[in-house]
């Protein structure tokens, strides 16, 4: 079921928001363009915090050992990490974000 995590406008542009919803850590990014994003938080290559991390373009970049994640589909660009991250569905409801951890986007 889907949580109100926070207002839309509540989210910076270029930068990561760590939110818990469900007991679950997500890296909720709005992008330049405007568009949010929900991915996991956890660095597939090391256990940090990726909302800890820098924003560029359609990407979320660990700060530990820059690992660059795919906004759109979890997927690592770039090395260490090569395992993906989880993507979540994001509603937008009257100006609120909701997220339902239990629900994953499928990325081909």
């Amino acid at each position: 079921m889907a949580e109100k995590v926070c207002a839309f406008e509540d989210v910076p542009v270029n930068q990561a928001l760590r939110v818990v919803v469900g007991g679950v850590a997500i890296a909720l990014v709005k992008d330049s363009a405007g568009e949010c994003h929900a991915i996991g938080d956890t660095c597939t290559h090391g256990d940090i915090s990726l909302a800890e991390g820098f924003v560029e373009d359609d990407t979320l970049e660990c700060w530990a050992h820059g690992s660059k994640f795919s906004l759109e589909t979890g997927k690592p660009l770039t090395l260490p990490a090569y395992e993906p991250v989880p993507v979540f569905s994001i509603e937008i409801i009257d100006g609120d974000i909701y997220i339902d951890p239990t629900v994953t986007k499928v990325i081909n």
